[in-house]
């Protein structure tokens, strides 16, 4: 055996304390680290080392060259993206996933494939799904939505009587895809899955606002006359957490032929809450559901969930053609139903947190991010330096810098949040809504309380006051 593995088996438990010690130091001091990187972190690359440095060396150099860039994404201050962190039990799940090592593929190999049956079972209880929908975990909602469509392509397919997923899309004339305001993954989906960016169809929205126009998308079903289609409908868009009537677009479908995929990445965990389960009803209308873990959940990445009415077809799409890989007369193995033939056993750090902090406490995060994000939107509604592009349903607060009349352009609002993150204090990404540069603002950490928005608030008006001059 080579001397540094050895050696570092020998010792694994004092490199294992050190990792825990540097790890708890992290965690304790998050709300200090930097939500933004310092730009003048310089990084020199090094050259392989021939006979290796042994695990404690390897580690002492990372932490003298890189640890100084790692930036408190999971920290109460960090409104980029949809970016929850990982609880208390999460993590303790996620370390336990490395220290495991199983692959969770196979059924019977290991516990494995239970934990994520059971996981799965959980979180249809925690999203008031019913018994129909199976479902897997995948890396994101990206592969989530991926999945999705593609057991709706073969839906679509199958309609006109051809199995896609051996004759290929050269058999069958473009699926028509149809949404209102389709998340980019979505069309970073079409490309991969062959149908094309240029196929989506865009259906006219509400007036001022992200939700699809219900009669708009009738009276495009109508001119289909009966081609099958997959509509893509959002379960909270990403500037405004915008919903389409879920409720209406089901009754649809007992009209015309259509595959409802359902994007509810993070609105969908509107259902953990009595106080905004509302938005998302009808959603058990759905042939296939994206819901993605890492965010809303707060559990690390990378974790996201597919649901579907349709195993069979999924089958269809994702069977591995390999005799080793066993039979799938009866359930199954994982590896028939996803993408990734190699698959981390990714569902334990949602078991633990689901297990830890049940519905009451998933209802408590919700409604406590809703209630921080509309403090913040008070906030900017009061204030002269700012303006909210949009109302705050959820969680994303929409708003942009008010010069006036001066018109904001996307520059301006990047040279701002440059003056925002560099102060290290907050972090805050910029989007463009309905033709407007502007700011969002994604509260969707379990750790974040109303002092992290009096921060965030004061940071943004440090950064205002500073790019005026």
């Amino acid at each position: 055996m080579d001397k540094n593995l050895e050696n570092d088996l020998t010792n694994i438990n004092t490199l294992l304390e050190k990792v825990k010690n540097y790890s708890f130091d992290f965690l304790e001091n998050i709300n200090k680290i930097p939500a933004f990187p310092d730009r003048s972190n310089i990084y020199s690359p090094s050259q392989l080392n021939k006979n290796g440095l042994g695990g404690e060396n390897t580690l002492e150099e990372f932490m003298q060259r890189f640890y100084k860039g790692i930036v408190s994404s999971g920290g109460s201050r960090y409104f980029g993206f949809v970016t929850g962190g990982a609880t208390p039990a999460a993590l303790m799940g996620d370390w336990l996933v490395s220290t495991f090592d199983q692959n969770a593929t196979a059924c019977d190999h290991s516990s494995a494939a239970k934990i994520e049956e059971e996981t799965i079972n959980l979180l249809k209880q925690l999203f008031g799904l019913p018994e129909q929908f199976s479902g897997a975990f995948v890396t994101g909602a990206t592969m989530a939505n991926f999945v999705g469509l593609a057991i709706g392509r073969q839906w679509v397919a199958n309609q006109l009587g051809i199995h896609l997923s051996l004759d290929g899309l050269y058999s069958i004339p473009p699926i028509q895809i149809v949404s209102a305001t389709p998340h980019s993954s979505i069309l970073k989906v079409m490309s991969m899955l062959g149908m094309g960016r240029n196929h989506m169809h865009y259906i006219p929205t509400i007036a001022g606002r992200e939700a699809i126009d219900i009669e708009a998308l009738e009276n495009y079903l109508k001119q289909l006359n009966g081609e099958p289609c997959i509509i893509v409908a959002n379960a909270g868009t990403v500037n405004t957490v915008d919903f389409d009537d879920l409720k209406q677009i089901g009754e649809l479908k007992k009209k015309y032929n259509f595959f409802l995929h359902v994007d509810g990445a993070f609105g969908g965990f509107a259902s953990c809450s009595s106080k905004y389960k509302h938005f998302v009803e009808g959603m058990e209308e759905a042939d296939s559901i994206t819901i993605d873990a890492h965010k809303w959940l707060n559990v690390p990445y990378d974790s996201a969930m597919q649901f579907t009415k349709h195993p069979e077809l999924q089958l269809q799409v994702f069977q591995n053609n390999a005799v080793y890989l066993g039979d799938i007369s009866e359930t199954p193995d994982f590896v028939h139903l996803v993408p990734e033939n190699s698959r981390r056993l990714r569902a334990l750090p949602a078991w633990f947190t689901i297990k830890a902090y049940g519905q009451n406490g998933y209802q408590e995060i919700i409604e406590r991010d809703c209630e921080l994000a509309q403090l913040l939107s008070e906030k900017i509604h009061e204030s002269k330096n700012f303006k909210l592009l949009s109302t705050t349903r959820l969680n994303v607060v929409c708003f942009t810098i008010n010069f006036g009349e001066v018109a904001m352009k996307l520059e301006n609002i990047q040279q701002f949040l440059n003056l925002v993150n560099e102060d290290g204090r907050a972090f805050f990404t910029q989007t463009i809504y309905q033709g407007t540069p502007g700011i969002r603002a994604a509260i969707s950490n379990w750790r974040t309380e109303e002092k992290d928005i009096e921060i965030a608030w004061e940071v943004l008006n440090k950064a205002y006051n500073a790019y005026k001059k």
